[in-house]
């Protein structure tokens, strides 16, 4: 079917839009290095960020996601999103850190169930280890 697209495309004067590479995707290029953290006591996990990361760092991103339902994380303008709904999520260990990111909203966004989409400033953090590795401030939901 493609390719019969592509075909007409070309006889026609036509192409089909570039895909954009998936938010999430691009945030998954990283390596994970385990460490001794002599605060904590323990070993965590500190995020190496590819040079594709790198590059996203301080730029506004449009992320789509689910908001985390934590009672004792959620604000008014703080919640945690992921890239997979709550069942699949990092927290209940069913995916990597890479698949979470802080989200400081310029308003409340009321708490949903549903996909939301949203727009914000990317920071990385690769020394924190009581933060998550990604974080989206001045973030604003896109309906």
């Amino acid at each position: 079917m493609r390719f019969l697209i592509l075909l007409l495309g070309a006889v026609y004067g036509f192409s089909l839009p570039a895909q954009e590479k998936n938010t999430w995707e691009v945030l998954a290029n990283i390596s994970i290095e385990k460490r001794f953290d002599e605060t904590l006591n323990f070993e965590v996990d500190y995020p190496t960020f590819s040079n594709e990361v790198k590059a996203l760092e301080g730029r506004e991103i449009t992320v789509q996601g689910w908001m985390v339902p934590l009672d004792e994380l959620r604000g008014e303008n703080y919640f945690v999103l992921s890239a997979f709904p709550f069942s699949n999520c990092f927290f209940c260990g069913g995916a990597g850190p890479e698949t979470v990111m802080e989200v400081f909203s310029k308003k409340n966004i009321e708490f949903t169930e549903k996909r939301i989409t949203l727009k914000g400033r990317l920071n990385i953090n690769a020394d924190d280890p009581i933060q998550l590795m990604y974080m989206l401030t001045d973030a604003e939901m896109i309906k």
